[in-house]
């Protein structure tokens, strides 16, 4: 079999997280990779239907009702379709307790029609194998990649304050930031009662609990550019999600010299090196501990460990983009038998 040609599909140009998945994988696949090139929704349902017939396979990023409109068409054309899940819209909403009735549903439909399922990360597949068994026999992973190049900017910088501790989540009840305050409370009454929680993030369900404790310094959304400069300036980054499928910035905040605390549940584990049982939370809905693991990190570090151990060929998106590839070809030979 000759090699098969791909249309990429999915937003590339909203600076979100799968978007900018989406962009980083396109840079780094074959040069006749299709692509839409058009922001309009209708522009781009014409090019749905023409660029698909020059098509073998079909890989589409990320959660929208164009895309379940392309695989519609894909399905009437023969060519199999490949749904890369950054996330799990229904369960993510649930969560946050901002249900989606419509949302759940295409994104069950995209699951329903595509021949093979990719999560983000090995801990995302576990738990999509878990949750939906009805698609175990074809849910994989190809694990989001890390661009090595874009952060190079990112390093520590000057002063740092000891005692001031970095999350970001704003208000989403799936991060779990009202847990990170209720550690403080519990420091506090241990007499560690000089720490600043640094909380960034849009509005959300928790916020305004989270606005309650003295201790916040709740910024809302900031620039790129201040957000390195927060990276650079506290001396703990806490990622307490109860259910993180892939997120990167607890990557560029040991690549600026902050120290990490992590959910076990958080997919970015997948590409980091060096990791020890010390740097995880077990239970992020359990403040006592989360309050055990902040006091040993404001003595120790772990930054300078992860980043040495963790190996940059191996997690670049040029890696990413051969393995995607490799399961295109083997999806296309599946199909010819």
């Amino acid at each position: 079999m000759s090699e098969a040609r791909i249309f990429l599909i999915g937003d590339e140009w909203s600076n979100t997280g799968p978007a900018n998945a989406t962009l980083s994988l396109r840079k780094h696949l074959p040069k006749d990779t299709l692509y839409l090139e058009h922001t309009s929704k209708a522009l781009r349902a014409i090019e749905l239907t023409t660029k698909m017939r020059k098509a073998d396979v079909a890989v589409f990023s990320g959660h929208s009702r164009q895309n379940l409109m392309g695989m519609d068409i894909a399905h009437r054309m023969k060519i199999p379709c490949i749904y890369i899940m950054h996330g799990c819209v229904e369960h993510e909403n649930m969560i946050n307790l901002v249900e989606d009735e419509n949302m759940a549903r295409d994104e069950r439909a995209m699951m329903e029609r595509a021949d093979l399922l990719l999560a983000v990360s090995e801990q995302f597949e576990e738990w999509l194998m878990h949750n939906y068994v009805e698609y175990r026999d074809k849910i994989s992973h190809l694990t989001n990649g890390i661009d090595w190049e874009n952060f190079g900017n990112l390093r520590p910088g000057g002063k740092r304050d000891e005692k001031r501790i970095l999350t970001v989540g704003g208000g989403m009840p799936r991060k779990r930031i009202v847990r990170i305050c209720e550690a403080f409370e519990i420091l506090k009454k241990q007499g560690i009662d000089d720490l600043r929680l640094t909380v960034v993030g849009d509005e959300g369900a928790d916020t305004e609990r989270i606005n309650s404790y003295s201790f916040v310094d709740n910024l809302g959304l900031v620039s790129q550019e201040e957000m390195k400069r927060l990276y650079q300036s506290h001396k703990l980054f806490i990622q307490n999600s109860v259910f993180e499928t892939f997120g990167l910035a607890p990557v560029e905040a040991v690549l600026s010299g902050a120290d990490i605390l992590l959910t076990k549940c958080c997919g970015v584990l997948s590409v980091l090196g060096g990791i020890e049982e010390k740097d995880l939370i077990d239970d992020p809905d359990n403040p006592e501990e989360i309050a055990r693991k902040i006091v040993p990190m404001l003595k120790d570090e772990n930054h300078t460990r992860i980043v040495v151990e963790t190996d940059k060929e191996s997690t670049s998106w040029t890696k990413r983009a051969e393995e995607l590839l490799e399961i295109v070809q083997k999806l296309g030979r599946q199909e010819d038998s």
